[in-house]
């Protein structure tokens, strides 16, 4: 009888503990991000475009951007870099400046204190020349 009564204390303290541990992680800050995908569709060559990803903190904690790194130099982030709480917007930036004459897809890593804690946005587009000035 006793090893019946230990097994179920075992039991329930497992149960408990798992319970507590999801309870924990659903209070965690969330992204959702208004798009996660942004077409630029044809750009200039050497001529920067920006974009700019907005994001709502959907979770119970303030969400907390630890890094947002791009793939490539050509690529440059900026972020809020202040803790966003519950329901609050935070946005990242993304400025492209294209070299070479082609298409493009490039991905920036969004590193963070969310029950998902690393996002992935992507830019796309195609870089055209650079129409020549025209001599009037």
């Amino acid at each position: 009888m006793k090893k019946i009564m230990m097994i179920c204390a075992v039991f329930l303290g497992i149960a408990f503990t798992a319970n507590t541990a999801m309870a924990q992680s659903d209070n965690k800050a969330e992204f959702k991000f208004n798009e996660e995908k942004h077409d630029f569709g044809k750009i200039p060559q050497g001529v920067p475009v920006t974009t700019v990803f907005e994001f709502t903190n959907v979770g119970q904690e303030p969400l907390i951007l630890s890094e947002v790194r791009p793939t490539c130099g050509c690529t440059i982030a900026d972020y809020t870099k202040t803790p966003v709480l519950k329901g609050a917007k935070g946005t990242i930036k993304i400025t492209y400046n294209a070299v070479a004459l082609s298409g493009f897809n490039k991905t920036i890593v969004v590193t963070s204190n969310a029950k998902t804690p690393t996002k992935y946005l992507n830019i796309t587009g195609e870089v055209i020349a650079k129409p020549a000035a025209s001599s009037k």
